[in-house]
């Protein structure tokens, strides 16, 4: 601690001696609107910012003198502006308003070199409104641009790659089991938790905008969850630009894809905006005979009431079929992983597929009060149902010969949610105050039912090393009442969260140094327990800017897990598990700010973990004990080279372990993914040309489970795949090869007597082709 404080009184020091200055403004359209995502650059350097929603931004830490500000938005014409800076001010530029321009498309469009990696600031969704350097904790964004270059169709396409330490546990296949730090990930969807047991829905990216990781336990968004973070899907809005783009892909494995996309202005005076996202593909598997379906429709809806008042309402359908579990190999332990071809299918070619719809709403409404004071609520609502099978294995002889059997697989997950949160901005003296406060609630409840199932293999085995695919059994189960009503109408799980949360982000010495102190209280009832958890969770954080390039963090937060057990002499355990996290580390940018990277260090502990009563080996009774704790070092580094150079590049080191030292499955020791993408310059005889490539590599990895003496027995992992694209004012093209070097990839754990896996296909490609009207 001595150290920290030591590291942190000099950061102090060389701040109060540095003479920067401040940048604010404002950006409107020529009816004196705000506009979004105005593009705001200093000539002659790579220094900028982008505007928010309400049309402003902010640029820090300038040497005094005199600059021009630029101006540019697609579909907007050009404007600059001459401004002083001044030592240890921020000095207020005047409102610049942007005329249409119809003619400044075609040429942004061509250009081709914007930073398409970086996003500076959160989304409204995380609640925040602080640049992501200047935040005591380490977020990383994936953008849409990021995402098109890599041709993701959804969250398992591997998308996890572009965030340091983050690993996706292989599963069923219609859902993103997703890892980091060693625990689960929470999923979110437009700052809402919509985490379920077995869920939700992997995203279709046809709908995403961004995806926001945000490391560490996070108060200022959770209420009961995971210690290692959680990632924000945020899905697209509808915009006062004019957007209409379509695309059609083709790839191995019979793959076809088609989406729309278009947005604009509703009604003559602006007011009304709306968007409608639209795909349907078709795809097989590398295995053979899994045709399965997917497509999804998006409408969204805004209205302006007035520039300070606004509600967008959005629904997201999306029905995929899928062969739940058939992604899975089984083998003897004595036979070794990939001892099978990596096509071999375990099911029959008449396996069932199990069909799956889910639907979310949200309505969200904001209002400004003044430039300084906001609220904001959200109400949204989820419904995913599953109809159909799972498969798995009933037993495995050392000869191959398996037994298999399919289940039932019905489920049920709603969800209720509702959010309202204000926000402002004081001064007391010379120190600012960003304060934040509101309430959460989320209503859950999950019913499932696999307690019917049929044995495949009733007569004769079917042997691994020489498969022979029959019928499957008859697997029309009963099905006569909803799955909600089925065996006694219990719900597998529910809990009902209301929380309340309050932070003050206090910045010192013209907000070179930042303070947060918050704090949680979460009301929580899970289904099973007689009593409510009523948990306190602090959170602190500290950001230092050292200098223009470098800004120092630390964070304490914490989190909690709801637990419930009985102990010999009958009585309840159920208090919650406890997880703390400590970290720290350094932002810095690069190349004039085009590059921006974080170096973090940190430790998780959680205690207080039920486990069985050792003195009672044959009862269902527990004790409290135990504590896991997972520490590692992480590195992240996303934006530009150069002009023509955008590269994504990151490393975790991560060790978790329980208190005997045991380590604790579910993460690889060592994970580093890189991937670089070069646009020809407009000046080059290959203008609208780029190409792209990148790798994934895990050392010393798990999934459910270590092999003997918390060694892995997983091979190291390694996949390189890339990317030629080309494109105009109206047209790209893009082809995307994965896993070029063609090997053999899977994942998979070590159960003793067998082991299981299931491979990634070999070297494959896909193919789009885009149109923007």
């Amino acid at each position: 601690m001595k150290h920290i404080l030591l590291i942190f009184g000099f950061a102090a020091f060389f701040t109060s001696q540095a003479q920067t200055g401040n940048l604010k403004g404002k950006v409107t359209d020529q009816n004196n609107a705000p506009l979004s995502d105005v593009n705001v650059a200093l000539s002659n350097t790579s220094l900028g910012a982008t505007s928010n929603t309400s049309g402003t931004y902010q640029i820090n830490n300038l040497a005094p003198g005199s600059y021009t500000l630029t101006f540019s938005m697609v579909g907007y014409g050009t404007q600059t502006k001459s401004v002083t800076v001044y030592a240890n001010q921020t000095t207020n530029v005047p409102v610049v308003a942007l005329n249409p321009q119809q003619e400044q498309l075609n040429e942004v469009v061509v250009e081709g070199q914007n930073n398409k990696y970086l996003e500076r600031e959160p989304s409204t969704s995380l609640r925040l409104k602080t640049n992501i350097a200047e935040l005591p904790q380490n977020v990383q964004v994936i953008s849409a641009d990021l995402l098109q270059d890599q041709q993701a169709t959804s969250i398992m396409d591997g998308v996890i790659r572009n965030v340091s330490g983050v690993t996706m546990l292989e599963h069923w296949g219609h859902f993103a089991r997703i890892n980091m730090r060693g625990f689960r990930l929470p999923a979110f969807r437009n700052g809402v938790n919509v985490q379920d047991t077995w869920g939700p829905l992997s995203e279709d990216m046809n709908t995403v905008e961004r995806i926001e990781f945000v490391k560490g336990p996070a108060g200022f968004m959770m209420t009961a969850g995971e210690p290692g973070g959680f990632y924000n899907v945020v899905t697209k809005k509808p915009t006062e630009q004019f957007i209409a783009n379509a695309s059609f892909s083709v790839g191995s494995f019979d793959f076809y894809r088609g989406t729309i996309d278009v947005s604009g202005k509703l009604s003559e005076n602006g007011k009304l905006l709306g968007r409608f996202n639209a795909m349907y593909q078709t795809s097989d598997s590398h295995r053979g005979n899994e045709d399965a379906a997917r497509y999804g429709i998006a409408p969204s809806l805004t209205y302006k009431f007035s520039d300070k008042t606004s509600v967008t309402a959005e629904m997201n359908l999306q029905q995929a079929e899928s062969y739940v579990g058939s992604a899975y190999v089984f083998a003897p332990s004595s036979a070794g992983y990939a001892s099978l071809d990596r096509d071999f299918k375990f099911t029959n070619n008449d396996y069932p597929v199990t069909d799956i719809q889910e639907v979310t709403f949200f309505l969200n409404a904001k209002h400004e009060f003044s430039k300084n004071w906001s609220v904001e609520g959200q109400l949204a609502y989820l419904r995913y149902d599953q109809v159909g099978n799972s498969t798995w294995l009933l037993g495995l002889e050392e000869n191959g010969d398996a037994t298999r059997y399919v289940s039932k697989w019905d489920a049920l997950s709603l969800g209720k949610f509702g959010q309202v949160y204000i926000y402002g901005k004081f001064n007391t003296a010379s120190i600012t105050h960003k304060v934040m406060g509101g309430f959460d609630y989320s209503e859950k409840k999950y019913w499932a039912d696999w307690f019917e199932s049929s044995v495949v293999d009733t007569t004769t085995p079917f042997n691994i090393y020489n498969p022979v695919y029959g019928d499957s059994p008859e697997t029309n189960f009963d099905r006569s009442t909803s799955v909600q009503y089925r065996n006694g109408g219990t719900p597998y799980g529910a809990n009902t969260v209301r929380a309340y949360y309050a932070q003050d982000e206090i910045g010192i010495l013209d907000n070179h140094i930042r303070v947060t102190l918050a704090g949680r209280y979460t009301n929580l009832y899970t289904i099973g327990k007689t009593e409510t958890d009523n948990v306190f969770t602090p959170r602190a954080g500290l950001s230092v800017d050292i200098s223009p390039q470098f800004t120092a963090y630390a964070l304490y937060d914490q989190s909690f897990l709801p637990q419930s057990g009985i102990n010999s002499v009958g009585e309840i355990l159920n208090d919650p598990v406890d997880a703390k996290d400590v970290e720290g580390g350094i932002k810095a940018n690069f190349f004039d700010g085009k590059l921006t990277t974080t170096l973090g260090v940190y430790k998780i502990h959680k205690n207080k973990i039920l486990v069985g009563d050792p003195a009672y080996p044959n009862d269902n009774f527990s004790v409290y004990s135990g504590e896991i704790e997972s520490k590692g070092i992480e590195f992240d580094a996303q934006g530009q080279i150069t002009p023509e150079l955008n590269v994504i590049l990151n490393y975790a080191n991560t060790n978790v372990e329980d208190q005997s030292g045991s380590l604790v499955a579910g993460f690889a020791k060592h994970v580093s993914n890189g991937w670089v993408n070069y646009n020809f310059a407009n000046t080059s005889v290959l203008r609208g040309f780029g190409a792209s490539l990148g790798y994934q590599y895990q050392v010393d990895r798990s999934t459910w489970a270590w092999a003997a003496d918390d060694t892995s027995d997983l091979p190291n992992y390694f996949r390189m795949d890339g990317a030629l694209s080309w494109k105009n004012d109206k047209f790209r093209v893009q082809l995307n090869i994965n896993n070029i070097l063609d090997e053999y990839l899977y994942s998979g754990a070590n159960y003793g007597t067998y082991l299981y896996w299931q491979s990634e296909p070999g070297i494959n490609g896909r193919l789009t082709v885009s149109y923007s009207f």
